[in-house]
């Protein structure tokens, strides 16, 4: 596994995302990503019901458990790592989660807007 710098979006050390459960494309609890990384699971977010109702309705149900895949199914104010394409999908039908940007891999910046990011954080004053 070959992952890219650990640098967020605001050019600072990467933070973890989340643990409870257990996030990343790596599932090593942060946004990190790397060339086998299709998806640029790149976003922590904290996700929403509504965001979670809307991802279900694109084919991505996250609230589900899938024991099968030790998913314990997401609810409300979990954060997890979201891809960023469908992180942007999200803000463009008014869907958007909040963003915690120091656990947002800088790699988002190449599908999403820093300012839109910023208007979603719930890390910044």
């Amino acid at each position: 596994m070959q992952v890219s710098d650990s640098i967020n979006v605001l050019g600072e050390t990467l933070e973890s995302c989340g643990n409870d459960p257990k996030t990343g494309f790596y599932r090593d609890g942060c946004c990190n990503t790397g060339p086998d990384d299709l998806g640029y699971h790149t976003v922590c977010a904290v996700v929403t019901d509504d965001f979670l109702e809307f991802s279900k309705s694109r084919g991505n149900d996250l609230s589900t458990p899938r024991p099968d895949f030790g998913f314990p199914g997401l609810k409300a104010g979990d954060s997890w790592c979201l891809c960023a394409a469908r992180w942007q999908e999200a803000f463009e039908a008014g869907k958007a989660p909040r963003v915690r940007l120091r656990a947002t891999h800088q790699a988002t910046l190449e599908m999403c807007e820093l300012d839109d990011l910023k208007r979603h954080s719930v890390d910044l004053s």
